[in-house]
């Protein structure tokens, strides 16, 4: 592993700081600083934007991408424990670092950046899919992001990238596929975190489409709700607490399909004709 700036091994800042990842925090951190710069790399250029970090831990991923060029990153971290190491980053990086210390959940996105941002993170797992819908299901739009590049468990990336007639495809998928292009970047062998997680995880890269077909989100949450929430029934027992075949005919869609079959066209047409 090779250096990308002179600050200490991540290692040796784990335990200068008694950094030991908590379950409760959803922490893994990644020690190998070639792989975080491949991360950051992965994002694209990074001058002229504010880069938003989530769950930095002891900055593995913080040193990559302000060492690749940007700006300004900041940084929302829960933890306490990783301030001061995140502090040392802030004062070698001459203050291009931002910290702040509170829960992402609660962010308000928008009031963080003062021009367009970049999302870059290895995720919290307990946190990254809420995070994500969050992101992705705003009313306004385009969003205040160019790119977000993320960390997931691969079978939840798997789902993010997912079209029909893949079995990983969903709610998701709908959601993901109508607003944004996402691509599944590479796959992270566990054996790279500390401690090491379960599963293989993976980085996706998502890119807003300008402009994404037209539909408000509730009723096409409401649409992917229902249809996956019973995947194995024709959408007309799915849907019809929605409207049946009723609905299904004003939107197109054979009352005989099942909800993997249909793309994000046909949910828009749904969520329209809701």
């Amino acid at each position: 592993m090779s250096a990308i700036d002179t600050l200490p091994p991540l290692r040796e800042v784990i335990e200068k700081h008694g950094l030991a990842a908590k379950k409760a925090l959803g922490q893994n951190f990644l020690l190998d600083l070639n792989l975080t710069s491949r991360i950051a790399r992965t994002a694209g250029k990074l001058e002229g934007y504010d880069i938003i970090e989530v769950g930095p831990g002891p900055g593995g991923l913080t040193r990559a991408l302000l060492a690749n060029g940007a700006e300004k990153v900041i940084a929302i971290e829960r933890d306490p424990r990783c301030l001061d190491a995140l502090a040392e980053i802030s004062n070698h990086y001459d203050g291009r670092l931002q910290v702040i210390e509170g829960d992402a959940l609660q962010a308000n996105w928008e009031k963080l950046v003062s021009r367009k941002a970049k999302i870059v993170a290895n995720l919290p797992y307990n946190i990254a899919t809420p995070l994500l819908t969050g992101w992705l299901g705003g009313e306004k739009w385009p969003p205040f992001f160019d790119s977000l590049t993320l960390m997931f468990q691969k079978e939840v990336a798997e789902r993010i990238c997912a079209t029909p007639a893949d079995k990983h495809y969903g709610r998701l998928g709908v959601l993901c596929g109508w607003r944004t292009h996402a691509t599944k970047a590479f796959d992270v062998s566990r054996e790279a975190f500390s401690p090491p997680p379960k599963v293989t995880s993976s980085i996706v890269h998502l890119e807003p489409r300008k402009e994404p077909l037209p539909c408000s989100i509730k009723p096409l949450e409401a649409i992917t709700r229902a249809a996956f929430g019973q995947r194995r029934k024709m959408l007309r027992a799915s849907l019809k607490p929605l409207g049946g075949e009723a609905l299904l005919e004003r939107a197109d869609i054979v009352p005989t399909k099942r909800a993997e079959e249909i793309d994000v066209a046909g949910f828009v047409r749904l969520a329209n004709a809701l």
